[in-house]
């Protein structure tokens, strides 16, 4: 048996909440309606939906830890079925439809879940966005208006289950007698039986085509978070209810700025002359230039902080502040009037500094003379 945390990808120490985010995650990548290609999508589901059964409850997980089993020593996780034979997957089978099969009530179900990512500018995230993304899906069939019938075909109700799309059996096990359902054999849970099947969607109701949809970017999103658009996944069969459409927010690296939470850093560059002698030193913030003022003997490291000028907050008023860290940037170019003025000030300071030589001075007449 697969270690049900390896299968999660979660450490062994994950809270519910890391937990349950794992598993919505690969239950939509592993859902067979979203692999009809993959015949081990559907045990890959299962092994999966198991996995978060037994460690989303405290008690199973705590004998899992110990034991390796969730019913604890001589339980029947270890290889016994207390489900009769059918175990977990029959379960797994009556509420999540996987394979196709009919859950409780028959009939077609809802369509799965798709993910799709957007990505951003840190501009977008400040100002808000409408951006476009292309998600491969499951769309209505137009020549049968979604029934799964040609034109003209019979509709009846499946005579082995009666329309309900389930037939139940009886099982002996070590508990007794256990009463298990499934879909049926005849109609695929459908409860109906389509004489002949729409041609342009094999019956199915419905076809693949690469859609795009809008998504409004709210102001303040950040990097990782996860927009949902209801009744944009996948539809279901025969007109069933489409999924969702889960949207994840991924931020372009900015060359100047850097987010963290709600504010932004970035670097304030100045002069030597200026940090020394003051200054008022205009800065590109993200969303317009700002003034920023610089005390005389101001020292690199130094951080300003001007308020409501970073993201805006998502939930809530206001803005985040930015915040400058001062660099004082020494000066490489210069003249032979510069080295002199420079010269006579660090001794006017008393300090010492390397004297000229004349390779440095040649270098300057050359650059000129050139």
């Amino acid at each position: 048996m697969a270690d049900f945390y390896e299968l999660l990808g979660v450490d062994r120490g994950a809270d519910e909440t890391t937990i349950k985010k794992a598993y919505r995650k690969l239950a939509r990548e592993l859902h067979p309606d979203a692999n009809p290609d993959d015949p081990t999508a559907e045990a890959k589901f299962k092994e999966v939906a198991e996995a978060y059964e037994v460690l989303s409850d405290p008690a199973k997980r705590a004998n899992y830890d110990r034991f390796g089993s969730a019913q604890g020593p001589g339980g029947f996780g270890g290889g016994g079925d207390p489900f009769g034979g059918g175990g977990l997957g029959d379960l797994f089978d009556a509420f999540f439809n996987v394979g196709g099969q009919g859950g409780q009530g028959g009939g077609p179900q809802r369509g799965v879940d798709l993910e799709v990512v957007a990505y951003l500018d840190l501009e977008d995230t400040v100002e808000g966005a409408a951006k476009d993304v292309t998600v491969r899906t499951a769309v209505a069939c137009e020549t049968c208006d979604a029934s799964g019938a040609a034109p003209g075909a019979e509709i009846s109700t499946c005579g082995e289950c009666q329309g309900h799309g389930q037939v139940r059996q009886v099982r002996q096990s070590i508990l007794g007698q256990m009463v298990t359902t499934s879909a049926c054999p005849r109609c695929a849970g459908e409860g109906r039986i389509i004489s002949d099947p729409c041609g342009e969607c094999a019956g199915e109701g419905r076809k693949v085509e690469d859609r795009t949809y809008t998504v409004d970017i709210p102001a303040g999103v950040s990097h990782g978070s996860t927009l949902r658009l209801t009744g944009r996944g996948a539809v279901g069969q025969r007109g069933a209810t489409p999924g969702d459409l889960y949207v994840e927010i991924r931020v372009n690296q900015h060359p100047v700025f850097v987010r963290d939470g709600d504010n932004l850093l970035a670097e304030l560059h100045v002069a030597m002359t200026q940090a020394a002698l003051g200054a008022t030193v205009p800065f590109d913030a993200i969303d317009g230039p700002i003034e920023i003022s610089v005390p005389p003997g101001s020292q690199s490291g130094q951080k300003f902080t001007v308020r409501e000028r970073g993201v805006p907050k998502l939930r809530g008023r206001g803005r985040g502040a930015l915040e400058l860290r001062l660099v004082v940037d020494t000066p490489t170019k210069l003249t032979e009037a510069d080295v002199e003025l420079l010269q006579q000030f660090a001794a006017q300071r008393g300090e010492e500094v390397s004297p000229p030589d004349e390779g440095f001075f040649s270098k300057i007449k050359s650059a000129f003379n050139g």
